[in-house]
């Protein structure tokens, strides 16, 4: 496993290390091991978030959450690899999101 901070790592290595973790993740999931499966999937998560140009992700625009049916994110501003805002229809409590979760609504970006 690589030692290096994810800001650190170059385009490839943080590719090779998003694969090596999603592995990780797919063994641990076959093995029934939940737990471990939840965490090999935030980090690869995570480690995405690094490829992730942050000047796509505006604050005040709205965006979809990828792998969650009709929910949607509306960002207020961005700390780090993390969007702050808050889930459009439920109850306006903010939380942060790794930007790599995040996909434009708009059609044309």
């Amino acid at each position: 496993m690589n030692e290096k901070n994810y800001a650190a790592m170059t385009e490839h290595e943080l590719r090779e290390e998003i694969a090596f973790l999603k592995e990780k993740a797919r063994k641990a999931e076959q093995l029934g091991i939940l737990n471990e499966f939840a965490v090999y999937e935030r980090k690869a998560l995570m480690a995405a978030a690094y490829l992730v140009d942050l000047d796509t992700i505006v604050p005040g625009e709205m965006y979809r959450i990828d792998g969650s049916d009709n929910e949607f994110f509306q960002v207020d501003y961005l700390k780090g690899r993390f969007a702050w805002g808050h889930r459009l229809g439920g109850d306006k409590y903010q939380e942060a999101l790794p930007v790599s979760i995040l996909s434009p609504v708009k059609a044309g970006k």
